[in-house]
């Protein structure tokens, strides 16, 4: 499996990180700034969101101001992965100050695998459904939520597991063009602390699969000490969160399963979607 050398930049990525930013709108349901965006460099052109740093909400458990770099550095780790499951990322500077640039993915809600999550009466959660949990759905009644079986979740959820995901949300998932999955948003990653929330807990306990081992072993050289992923990482997030990094992929290995909730923190986000 081919990974992107972390020293060189895709076209998309130049795209995003030399062109000229010019602001569409902004997309309101976000709890920061988000705002949609076209790139234009040398007659191409582009859709993408920035995340300019000065519309950042302050978190308690986040230094202020860093979220931006968190999503470029989960990315990094994405393609380190070989996987591709986070859309080409960048840290630059925009209208409104430096920011996360990001290239916009429009959802393919036609695609046949397009519906990932579902709430579902009774107890089991059915062929081709891992069973997350019950939910509340108003009026006293309760039902099931379940995620898809999908080789791209699964992936998805070893690669929150590595980045200390704390907000994988239904709605950041997005199925994209030609099969593909994307996660977006991923400011809340890379704590210290097990942060870990997220919707796709139904493979918790099970093995990993041998693709994911391979992966892993191999990202443990990567993530290796003056290593071109290492040092780029270590301009985004803090040394002792790269070394935490370093010790969730370990622990991935000699556990050789996915995580389960810890129970010291909530292991779903809220809202779920």
């Amino acid at each position: 499996m081919e990974t992107q050398d972390p020293g060189q930049r895709t076209a998309m990525e130049e795209l995003l990180a030399r062109g000229e930013l010019t602001v569409r709108g902004r997309i309101r349901e976000a709890s920061n700034a988000v705002l949609l965006c076209d790139v234009a460099h040398e007659g191409v052109t582009a859709a993408c969101v920035y995340k300019p740093v000065a519309g950042e909400r302050p978190l308690w458990d986040f230094p202020d101001g860093n979220l931006a770099r968190r999503e470029v550095a989960a990315y990094l780790l994405s393609e380190a992965t070989g996987w591709g499951l986070v859309p080409p990322t960048v840290l630059r500077e925009g209208p409104y100050g430096e920011g996360m640039v990001q290239q916009w993915i429009e959802a393919d809600e036609a695609a046949p695998e397009a519906s990932l999550l579902a709430l579902v009466e009774g107890e089991e959660a059915g062929e081709g459904w891992k069973a997350v949990g019950f939910a509340e759905v108003g009026e006293g009644r309760t039902a099931l939520l379940v995620h898809a079986d999908d080789p791209r979740l699964r992936r998805l959820a070893v690669l929150d597991a590595v980045i200390n995901n704390g907000d994988r949300k239904g709605g950041h998932l997005l199925p994209g063009p030609g099969g593909g999955l994307y996660g977006i948003d991923h400011g809340v990653t890379f704590n210290t602390e097990d942060k870990l929330r997220t919707l796709l807990w139904g493979w918790a306990g099970e093995p990993l699969t041998d693709e994911a081992l391979d992966v892993l072993h191999r990202l443990g050289g990567e993530l290796a000490d003056g290593s071109p992923l290492a040092t780029r990482l270590a301009e985004l997030i803090t040394t002792a969160e790269l070394a935490a990094v370093r010790q969730r992929v370990a622990q991935l290995l000699a556990d050789g399963r996915h995580p389960a909730p810890s129970g010291s923190w909530p292991a779903i986000p809220w809202p779920p979607v």
